[in-house]
This record gives structure tokens, C-alpha cells and sequence, in this order.
């Protein structure tokens, strides 16, 4: 085999070639479904993966509401848990906020995120970037205030609900699930607030939005990014 010279990045093998390893399998073949789509799925989304499953069972354990499906160009849930039904939450004390403050992260196990169905690539002009789409689906407070305490007990944070935030991890208007467990999380809020404020996840948010709206970033690519680190986000984008 010949020797590379120094600094010579390894050459990516061709897609035919990696093809024609499964041109003997059955057209069937699970193999091949599987090599095709990990080779084919990420250049049509641009990295992003997508794996789906079909069907929606009820909910079987706190966390996990029925209505939810797993799918995703940005590998999240989507989730049709409604905003007029109370979400059961994580038990009392079984989730761990990262970091601390304002700059605070959710626990990835309890709050990895979720994401609306009916917000889509294809779909943004009619629902995140039309001017007060997010006050047409957003929970009303006497759903989110029951489960903001249950929430607030399971990231062990007692009852002192004001200087918190409910907050949606991947926002509304970056097309987050309504109102799914997953998705929600008390977020440490300014102890003291007045007038029309934004913290940093809110700012980071409606620049995000903004890029995607403009088609400066696709709405997969945001939703990555709110999900996976919101702060790292901010301090890039807020």
C-alpha cells in the first residue's frame, strides 16, 4: 500500500465503492436499508441524522407521554402531547441541572428536548416565522403551573417557583414540542424582573429564529443547537 506523505489528510472512500461491498444482498436486506440510509440520509440533511420509527404508545413511565414518536433530522423526539392535558413529570429529586445561574443546562436525561410535528423545513413560513403563531399553541398558565411545581421538585428545587422560568428547551419558535416533559424544564431565572425583559436563552432563541427565517440556517441545524448547548449557542450567536 503506498505510504501517505506527512500531513496528507486519508482519502474518503467513494460512495459506489461502499455501495458495491451489498450489491450481492437481497434488495430486502436489512444490511443494505441500513448502509444506504447512514450513507445517504446525511448528505441530504446536511449531517443531521434521521432515524424513524413509526407508532405511539401510551406513556410508560414519567417523562414520556403518549402522543410521542421518535424521528428526527436533529435526532430529537417529536411529540403531540397536548397543551390542555397536565404533563406527568420526572419523579421528585431524579434530575440534575448542569452548571449553575444563568448560564444553567438541563439535564440531558430528564430534558434532552422535543419537537412539534407540525413544524417542518417546508412549514416554517405558516407557523415559527408568522408573526404570533407561538400564541396559538403555547400552554395555558393553569397547565404549566401545576406542572412547573412538579417540575421544579424533580430538578430538587423546592418551591420558590420565582425565580424560575418554565421554559421550553427548544423554544416554540424554533419549533419545540408544545408541551412534552421532555421539553420542559424550570430554567433559573433574573430574581427580579420589570417591563419586557429577555434573559440570555430567550435572546439566543430569537437570534436563532432569525436565521432560520432569513434561510440563513436550517431549522434542524437550530434545533441542534438550542438542545445541545444552549450557552455554547449564545456565546456564538447571542
Amino acid at each position: 500500500m503506498q505510504a501517505r506523505r506527512r500531513g496528507e489528510s486519508r482519502p474518503r472512500p467513494r460512495l459506489h465503492s461502499r455501495i458495491v461491498r451489498y450489491q450481492r444482498c437481497s434488495p430486502s436486506s436489512p444490511r443494505l436499508i441500513a448502509t444506504l440510509a447512514a450513507i445517504a440520509v446525511p448528505a441530504l440533511v446536511g449531517g443531521a441524522s434521521a432515524v424513524v420509527a413509526s407508532g405511539a404508545g401510551a406513556a410508560t413511565s414519567a417523562g414520556t407521554p403518549a402522543g410521542a414518536r421518535i424521528v428526527a433530522t436533529s435526532a430529537l423526539a417529536y411529540s403531540t402531547a397536548g397543551a390542555d392535558v397536565v404533563q406527568r413529570q420526572p419523579a421528585p429529586g431524579s434530575c440534575h441541572a448542569r452548571g449553575g445561574g444563568l448560564d444553567s443546562l438541563p439535564d440531558s436525561r430528564c430534558t434532552p428536548g422535543a419537537l412539534n410535528p407540525a413544524v417542518t423545513q417546508a412549514r416554517i413560513g405558516v407557523t415559527i416565522c408568522r408573526s404570533g403563531w407561538t400564541s396559538t399553541v403555547r400552554p395555558p398558565a393553569s397547565i404549566t403551573a401545576r406542572e412547573k411545581a412538579a417540575s421544579m421538585s424533580a430538578y430538587g428545587h423546592g418551591a420558590h417557583a420565582a425565580g424560575f422560568e418554565y421554559d421550553h428547551l427548544v423554544s416554540l419558535e424554533l419549533g419545540g414540542a408544545v408541551n412534552d416533559p421532555r421539553n420542559l424544564w424550570p430554567e433559573p431565572d433574573y430574581a427580579v424582573r420589570s417591563g419586557f425583559y429577555l434573559n440570555p436563552k430567550d435572546r439566543v432563541e430569537r437570534t436563532l429564529n432569525g436565521l432560520v427565517c432569513s434561510g440563513r440556517m436550517t431549522l434542524a441545524g437550530a434545533q441542534r443547537l438550542i438542545a445541545g448547548n444552549w450557552v455554547a449557542a449564545y456565546a456564538r450567536y447571542g
